[in-house]
């Protein structure tokens, strides 16, 4: 099954009006919420998902800002969604990098038909298709059943032990945060020793589409990405670095395990070493 898909392809099967779930998940780090957004215009259909309170379970020192929700509340959000077995689902957001949360946790929970809007809702309105205003009526109740670990993940240890045992670690923020030269929305700047600085934007054109796979491929390459080494992901709060999942997917990378609670957890459990600078390390 593709991650992606086209605007193109999306804008047919709007049309056409089969099922199909619509999510919108415009987040921007530090707010505010992206319903006003939704609501000035949005992919017909679409229902609007809030990355903070339904996408997340609550932030908190020592977790992170954007711990994974417990699997019971994924299922009751993903239900007032509308979201029913069987149904496929296609996600974008702005250009934020957040709809791929909702790929990767859709996944992670079990979904088996999730992709991702390429390009966002920019791209769709590049294509000149119509827009939806207001406020979506609330959706019939889904019936959709998740849980829980169908996707890699890493704790701290499991971070820290990944680099030590040979292991890559790819740190997806931009690279200014990773060497730690700009203030951080967290208690710390800098990142995890020996993670490689991989900033997320670097995989997307300049009109927010992904590149081509062996564009991808042979900059994953590049990184270090080889068959049979173990390779995790984390960023500031897990979001951006599900967006490299997606990614790597596209270059034909699998198994790929994301730290969910990144940096934002990272830099607040006592003992753990931080490093700065360009070098990984």
């Amino acid at each position: 099954m593709s991650v992606l898909i086209p605007v193109s392809e999306l804008a047919d099967a709007v049309s056409a009006g089969g099922a199909l779930h619509l999510l919108d998940v415009r987040w921007a780090l530090g707010g505010p919420p992206g319903r006003a957004e939704f609501e000035a215009g949005h992919v017909p259909g679409a229902v609007y998902v809030d990355l903070d309170t339904e996408l997340s379970a609550p932030a908190g020192e020592g977790v992170g800002r954007h711990p994974l929700p417990a699997p019971e509340a994924l299922q009751e959000a993903a239900r007032s969604w509308g979201l029913r077995s069987g149904v496929p689902v296609v996600v974008y957001d702005g250009g934020s990098g957040a709809a791929a949360r909702a790929w990767w946790l859709l996944r992670w929970a079990g979904h088996p038909d999730v992709r991702l809007l390429d390009g966002g809702l920019p791209a769709w309105r590049a294509a000149g298709l119509p827009l939806e205003t207001g406020r979506a009526p609330a959706p019939e109740p889904g019936d959709v059943t998740l849980g829980e670990g169908r996707l890699p993940t890493l704790d701290a240890d499991g971070a820290a032990r990944l680099v030590a045992e040979g292991g890559l670690l790819l740190d997806a923020r931009a690279a200014e945060r990773y060497r730690g030269e700009v203030a951080s929305v967290d208690p710390k700047p800098g990142h995890i020793p020996g993670a490689v600085s991989a900033p997320y934007l670097d995989n997307l054109a300049a009109d927010g589409r992904f590149l081509p796979p062996a564009e991808l491929a042979a900059r994953f390459t590049g990184l270090g990405v080889e068959p049979g080494r173990p390779v995790g992901v984390y960023c500031g709060s897990g979001v951006t670095a599900a967006s490299q999942i997606v990614a790597l997917a596209v270059a034909g990378h699998e198994d790929v395990a994301l730290y969910p609670g990144s940096w934002s957890q990272w830099a607040t459990l006592p003992g753990r070493p931080v490093a700065t600078g360009a070098e990984a390390g």
